[in-house]
């Protein structure tokens, strides 16, 4: 529902959101470390965590939720 996907943004922190726009736009995970100067494992803990907070399975599904939310 509308306000599931609002918690779910919400709880995403600022550079989490960043982190899920470069995976939108079709970033790597190393592609994504170096335009934000953050590390490798860095990038994959964001991931994760990004997973977790807006319940996708993969990538891809994160991919849509920024899409069908209009963060890209």
């Amino acid at each position: 529902d509308g306000a599931g996907v609002r918690s779910a943004i919400g709880a995403l922190t600022d550079r989490e959101r960043e982190v899920l726009i470069e995976i939108a736009h079709g970033l790597s995970n190393q592609e994504i470390a170096d335009k934000l100067f953050i590390s490798l494992p860095t990038v994959k803990t964001h991931v994760a965590h990004i997973l977790a907070k807006i319940n996708a399975r993969d990538r891809v599904q994160a991919v849509v939720f920024a899409y069908e939310n209009h963060l890209v």
